[in-house]
């Protein structure tokens, strides 16, 4: 990192950016009773010996609430798809209809949507774990900049930083929440 104020800020922000979307990305690959193309989409299919995600080998649609339809661009890896789903661990039925695949999307148990919601939270919790990482590490090259006597940064903009840092912090951790709380609620839904 530099010894500049902008450019510890900014990769500290960076380094939040990127905690947050990976928590946007697993909470949409949470398969709740409702159909959604990102429970798929990434799934990984041997296709000709190479391990291809699912959206680059057929067009996924969602015909009904609780439905998912897939038609793959070639139909000689309908099978491959079909393998992929099953042993995903999705505890999804593929069902062959002709060229595509049709799957439906069994509303989840109480047990299991409570199961569910709990994991949102866990998500969230390792979330903010690494926004904290990315605070510490931006104080860090803070503490660095103050005792580098070459810089010259008076003390006030040092404590400046700081708390813009920790006002950073709080700002994605009440996204974070505000992520988690969505998705659970989701997930409960009947």
């Amino acid at each position: 990192m530099s010894t500049d104020p902008d450019t510890i800020l900014l990769e500290t922000e960076e380094a939040m950016t990127k905690a947050l979307e990976y928590l946007k990305k697993e909470l949409r690959g949470m398969r709740t009773g409702r159909a959604s193309t990102a429970l798929v989409e990434y799934l990984k299919v041997d296709y000709y010996g190479t391990a291809t995600d699912l959206k680059s080998l057929a067009s996924i649609s969602i015909p009904e609430p609780s439905q998912l339809l897939i038609k793959p661009f070639d139909a000689g890896c309908i099978q491959d798809v079909k393998r992929a789903i099953e042993v995903s661990g999705l505890g999804l039925n593929p069902m062959l209809d002709g060229k595509q695949i049709r799957l439906n999307m069994p509303s989840p148990t109480t047990e299991r949507r409570k199961q569910l919601a709990t994991h949102c939270k866990k998500l969230g919790e390792e979330a903010k774990v690494s926004l904290r990482n990315a605070r510490r590490d931006g104080n860090k090259h803070v503490d660095v900049l103050a005792k580098d006597a070459k810089a010259h940064v008076p003390e006030d903009e040092i404590e400046t930083l700081k708390t813009e840092i920790q006002e950073l912090l709080k700002k994605y951790e009440t996204e974070t929440d505000e992520l988690v709380t969505r998705k659970a609620k989701e997930v409960m839904e009947v």
